[in-house]
């Protein structure tokens, strides 16, 4: 049974007028938990890879994705109205017609909505640290989290985790050595080098010039099932 402890605070400021319209554009590029299971080929209207991204933030790094990678079909996943109301403008602006996002929590999104190995990719782009000890359990990056995308992986499908907080990148690997069912693409305990799809945002290049490592982690999907050790 997967905790129920959220992994994300509400944090968001008044919605100007414009946010609000933007908003309005959520019935054409949005997808609704209450319509359960989601039919990929319906949603997109044609075959595609699915890559889904958790947490977008405002955006950036999936309307770059989007826009160099037209041939793959993009899902976000968002409680920040704001990110969410940016991303919506991007999409319109931009005619794109491969994303669409879910305004709810991750975990739900991925119990209620996405079928079992359907996913070609998940994308969790710095998600929040929680860098206190006694917030550690908010962390979203648990085994009962990881089980639960390896189940919406398919077979050699790509779980990419990246973080600019030390802490937390040892904490993923923790995770990862009580558990088998995914492969580390670089090796046990070890990172890749930015791969060239995951877009360099501006959080990032601040952080790198002023000297912070930014970790990824790549994991494949190399079993049926999850398994305890």
């Amino acid at each position: 049974m997967l905790k129920t402890v959220r992994s994300f605070v509400r944090r968001e400021r008044h919605l100007t007028k414009t946010q609000y319209q933007a908003l309005e554009l959520f019935s054409q590029f949005g997808l609704e938990l209450s319509n359960g299971k989601v039919d990929f080929v319906v949603a997109f209207e044609r075959a595609s890879p699915i890559v889904l991204e958790i947490g977008f933030g405002m955006g950036q790094s999936l309307i770059e994705m989007a826009l160099k990678y037209p041939e793959q079909n993009y899902i976000g996943i968002e409680v920040y109205r704001p990110g969410i109301s940016y991303l919506l403008k991007q999409i319109a602006q931009h005619n794109l017609t491969n994303i669409k996002i879910y305004n709810a929590d991750a975990v739900e999104v991925l119990r209620l909505c996405i079928p079992d190995n359907s996913l070609d990719k998940v994308l969790v782009f710095f998600p929040d640290p929680w860098p206190k000890r006694r917030h550690h359990k908010r962390r979203i990056i648990q085994i009962s989290f990881l089980t639960l995308i390896h189940s919406k992986l398919k077979m050699n499908g790509i779980l990419h985790i990246a973080t600019d907080w030390d802490d937390y990148a040892q904490h993923i690997l923790r995770m990862l050595s009580k558990i088998s069912g995914f492969r580390n693409v670089a090796g046990s305990d070890k990172f890749v080098s930015r791969p060239d799809y995951r877009p360099l945002t501006r959080f990032e290049k601040r952080g790198l010039s002023l000297g912070h490592n930014v970790w990824d982690l790549m994991l494949e999907k190399d079993s049926s099932e999850v398994v305890g050790k």
